[in-house]
């Protein structure tokens, strides 16, 4: 299991530009960042507030997956307790969440292309497969994550996705039901 991590580390290594100042480095922290919780939590918001029929329920069961997604990544990480590589860049990651493994950014970055892929436009699904593994290789890239950690990360939100895709029209209909305001 020690050869795995330290090869785990290495390959990490490799990818990583966070101390390197470029294009590639400038890059690497856009789509890190592209991926953060409060991001799409406030897009989803929005596309609510002013979208039609289709993008409220879209961006409902979106953020109810996400939500569903963040407690479980939150739960993992605290049992399996990983250190997040060293280093400076990220300090707001490093500081309010300390665990690497598994990475939210890539669970949700995955959740969120499969979501569109079943239930939204094709072009929205093309352009969010093309994005995911992006934030995922970001996050490495910057330090904040091993690539095993992205890997799992993506894996966990492929599942998570599936299970929301097959419960997305009885959950949208339920909350649509028991809803005191009109969210559709």
């Amino acid at each position: 299991m020690r050869a795995l991590i330290e090869l785990d580390a290495r390959a990490s290594g490799r990818l990583r530009v966070a101390e390197r100042p470029g294009l590639r480095r400038t890059m690497a922290v856009v789509f890190a960042h592209s991926g953060d919780s409060w991001f799409w939590g406030a897009a989803l918001v929005v596309l609510w507030l002013g979208g039609s029929t289709f993008w409220r329920a879209w961006s409902i069961m979106v953020l109810a997956s996400i939500s569903v997604l963040a407690g479980l990544v939150l739960v993992l990480k605290f049992l399996i307790r990983r250190r997040r590589p060293e280093g400076e860049w990220g300090s707001i990651y490093r500081n309010t969440d300390p665990h690497s493994f598994p990475s939210g950014h890539a669970a949700r970055a995955f959740l969120i292309a499969l979501l569109a892929s079943g239930l939204g436009p094709t072009g929205l699904a093309i352009a969010l497969w093309i994005w995911a593994p992006l934030v995922s290789l970001a996050r490495v890239a910057m330090g904040v994550h091993y690539l095993s950690d992205v890997v799992a990360g993506a894996l966990l939100g492929l599942v998570l996705g599936l299970g929301a895709w097959q419960v997305h029209e009885p959950f949208v209909a339920w909350l649509a039901s028991v809803s005191p305001i009109p969210l559709l």
